[in-house]
C-alpha cells in the first residue's frame, strides 16, 4: 500500500503521521486490494479537517471528516473509511458470487 499524508495550513509531524498510519492499517487489514491511500489534513480557523482517498481495484473511495480536534477527525475519518471499504468489499463479493452462479446455470 502506498500512503501519502500531506498537510494544508498544518505541519504534519511525526506523531500525526504515525497516528494516521496506525489507524489506516485497520482499513488495509479488512481489505487487501487497497493500492494507495492519500490523506490531506487541513486547518481552517477552529475546524480541523481530514480527507482521504483510497484507491481500490475499480473504484476510488473518498471520505472526509471535520472536528475541532485533529486526532478526533482522523478517528472519525477512519471509521467512515472502514465502513465504506467493507461495503465495497461486500458488493464486490456479491457481484463475483452472482456472476459465478450465472455461469454455472448456463
Amino acid at each position: 500500500m502506498n500512503l501519502n499524508i500531506t498537510g494544508h495550513h498544518v505541519e504534519v509531524t511525526d506523531a500525526i503521521r504515525a497516528y494516521a498510519t496506525e489507524k489506516l492499517e485497520r482499513v488495509v487489514r479488512h481489505f487487501d486490494n487497497v493500492t494507495s491511500v492519500s490523506v490531506i489534513l487541513s486547518v481552517d480557523k477552529l475546524k480541523q479537517k481530514a480527507e482521504a482517498t483510497v484507491h481500490v481495484r475499480g473504484k476510488d473511495i473518498h471520505v472526509e471528516s471535520i472536528d475541532p480536534d485533529l486526532y478526533a477527525a482522523l478517528d472519525a475519518l477512519v471509521d467512515k473509511l472502514d465502513r465504506q471499504v467493507q461495503k465495497y468489499k461486500q458488493k464486490a463479493a456479491e457481484h463475483n458470487h452472482d456472476s459465478h452462479k450465472f455461469a454455472v446455470e448456463r
